[in-house]
């Protein structure tokens, strides 16, 4: 059994000097979120909760751009394994175009109808003039996401994350600037609230796609030659879309039912969704890890598929599991008994910080499953075998965490904390079958990349 958790030593290695610059730069960017958050909350705790509404909005709505941005990792990370240059960088040409033209329209899409979505979301009549304010606006440029999330996930997939982990530093410290010059009006700026943070976050976004694309041009790849895109490449498109398709549903399902379960905690009261929005702030620092160590994994395996080395890719994703389960553990239990300081950094509230604390104990139950789905998530859509676990988590995440959810926290009227359990049984029974699912090894017989990989050495022999 111990076998079965080695991995050679080299690929070790490997794996944690992708997942450093990954786990700083996931850090950083959900550290982002914690900054409006944790500056929200000295303008007011209402300003909190309807910038919370909205952000679940908005990440459900921007979980669109993975349709491509996951198949992209995936495509980039097998090419570069294979060491075709030319495939490498067709697959960079056709997502950036498709995603850019999708952000636009998304965008386009926010900042016209944002009032009508908040709406359907029966957001409380106090908490809609911000709300519709955040909308408007961080929705409006959502594009400057689109192109972002494309370009680090090429920079990831060939092997290159310090350099998008350095953009995001910069964006933190512009956008700790911006939000304390605008939000309480300093450096000469007015008082602009909830409009400020949107204001200084939407800039942020802006900048950091910008240096993106510098950093791709000037790092990794210096020219996109025209000649590979004539004629247009469409079936790399479509290779992608193969994997995108079925992953963007199953994340798009998921943060459908976090909205659905935002609406049953708004009927609790504003406290509640209050504690939740601080609860999802601080478990950042539970889950982390397990995130960036999933990511790391997948580019790993990706690489490693490519390169026909799948022994090596399956041993190496039950030796990243076992640290991801050990360090999650750690890491989520010191945030529950450091739960009450840290609540209060946020809010003096007795009341939230008391809802808040049921909710941290179960969340240390809650991310073993958390990054047990993860990993074996990653792993599996790094191989192409993505329509199974979209099939799990569909019944998964909408039976136990959205219907168990409402009968736990509403019917039976154990609050914020019963529903926490709720999500811990979604995640557990999600991580458990993947985890079967990757055990039996029937990816390597049957998987979208193999296939790609066939067709690709068929046209090499013709040229």
């Amino acid at each position: 059994m111990y076998r079965l958790f080695r991995a050679p030593r080299g690929l070790r290695g490997k794996l944690f000097k992708l997942t450093g610059p990954i786990f700083l730069e996931t850090l950083l960017m959900l550290t982002l979120g914690v900054v409006d958050t944790l500056m929200l909350s000295h303008h007011s705790d209402n300003a909190v909760a309807a910038v919370g509404v909205v952000n679940q909005l908005l990440n459900m709505v921007f979980l669109l751009f993975n349709i491509t941005t996951t198949g992209t990792s995936v495509m980039c990370a097998l090419y570069f394994g294979a060491k075709d240059n030319k495939s490498f960088i067709q697959v960079l040409g056709t997502s950036l175009l498709f995603n850019a033209g999708v952000g636009c329209l998304i965008s386009l899409m926010l900042f016209l109808f944002g009032r009508e979505m908040l709406v359907l979301m029966d957001i409380r009549p106090d908490l809609m003039p911000d709300a519709e304010t955040y909308m408007h606006i961080v929705g409006g440029f959502g594009f400057f996401q689109a192109v972002s999330f494309t370009i680090s996930a090429v920079l990831r997939a060939a092997n290159k994350p310090n350099y998008a982990m350095q953009v995001t530093l910069l964006i933190n410290v512009l956008n700790v600037f911006g939000n304390y010059a605008l939000i309480f009006g300093h450096f000469g700026f007015p008082a602009l609230g909830v409009q400020g943070a949107a204001i200084s976050t939407s800039i942020c976004r802006g900048v950091a796609m910008t240096l993106l694309f510098i950093m791709l041009f000037k790092r990794l790849v210096p020219r996109i030659p025209l000649a590979y895109f004539r004629p247009f490449p469409f079936q790399k498109l479509k290779d992608v879309l193969k994997i995108g398709l079925p992953s963007a549903a199953e994340q798009i399902s998921y943060d459908a039912s976090q909205v659905t379960i935002v609406y049953f905690i708004n009927m609790l009261g504003n406290e509640y969704l209050t504690a939740r929005v601080y609860v999802m702030n601080i478990v950042i620092i539970g889950y982390i890890f397990s995130l960036s160590i999933a990511q790391a994994t997948s580019i790993c395996t990706g690489n490693l598929v490519g390169a026909r080395k799948k022994q090596a890719a399956y041993l190496l994703s039950w030796y990243a599991w076992r640290r991801s389960l050990l360090i999650t553990l750690v890491a989520s239990t010191g945030v529950y008994l450091l739960g009450r300081p840290l609540l209060g950094i946020f809010t003096e509230n007795q009341a939230i910080i008391t809802i808040a604390m049921g909710a941290l104990l179960v969340d240390v139950l809650l991310e073993q499953g958390r990054a047990t789905v993860l990993l074996f998530l990653f792993c599996l859509r790094s191989v192409g075998d993505v329509v199974v676990p979209v099939i799990i988590e569909l019944f998964c995440m909408w039976f136990f965490a959205v219907f168990c959810g409402y009968m736990f926290g509403i019917v039976f009227g154990l609050g914020l904390a019963g529903m926490w359990f709720a999500f811990a049984l979604d995640e557990c029974s999600r991580g458990a079958v993947l985890c079967l699912r990757w055990r039996t090894q029937k990816w390597k017989k049957r998987m979208l990349i193999g296939k790609c990989l066939v067709t690709q050495e068929k046209e090499f022999r013709k040229d």
